[in-house]
């Protein structure tokens, strides 16, 4: 395993900018009495920002809007692991 180098962030670039986003976005930006409502907050965060945030990478596209370019084969809504994995090898027999 190769970790990054002390003092080179941009060794991997995109744990860099994910850590600066939440850093702005959390921890700069409210005072925490506990780590109850820093744990809530992160977790609000987490979910706006892997849903509903814009991300450069998906042609600033939401994950949710650029999920939708996809069929149920890669998302599906059904939670039956067997199911799910039945229909994707279907899919690529087909």
């Amino acid at each position: 395993m190769r970790y990054t180098q002390p003092g080179k962030p941009m060794q991997n670039g995109f744990i860099a900018r994910f850590n600066r986003f939440y850093r702005e976005d959390v921890l700069d930006a409210y005072w925490f009495n506990d780590l109850h409502q820093l744990t809530i907050l992160s977790n609000q965060w987490k979910e706006d920002y892997n849903n509903n945030y814009p991300h450069q990478s998906l042609g600033n596209k939401t994950p949710r809007e650029y999920k939708s370019r996809f069929g149920e084969e890669f998302f599906p809504k059904s939670q039956d692991m067997n199911k799910n994995l039945s229909n994707l090898v279907m899919s690529e027999i087909g």
